[in-house]
């Protein structure tokens, strides 16, 4: 499964595959990027964390969704 990141940058909102150098997809809104990498992520098995503007994690999620080990709701 790979991994990616959400992160606030100088130019906006990036996703990032971890430890990659560039970008896969950038936008200016969090939302914009939000939507971008789900589009990105659909059909592929990726986890994917969304970051706050701080860095902190603010939330995780699997794609697809039948691939979340964890089987609680939300």
């Amino acid at each position: 499964m790979d991994n990616y990141h959400i992160t606030k940058s100088d130019a906006g909102w990036v996703l990032t595959k971890q430890g990659a150098q560039r970008a896969s997809k950038t936008a200016s809104t969090k939302a914009e990027i939000m939507t971008l990498a789900g589009e990105f992520l659909s059909d592929k098995t990726a986890s994917l964390k969304v970051h706050k503007e701080d860095g902190t994690i603010q939330e995780e999620r699997t794609y697809p969704r039948s691939a979340d080990p964890s089987k609680t709701k939300g």
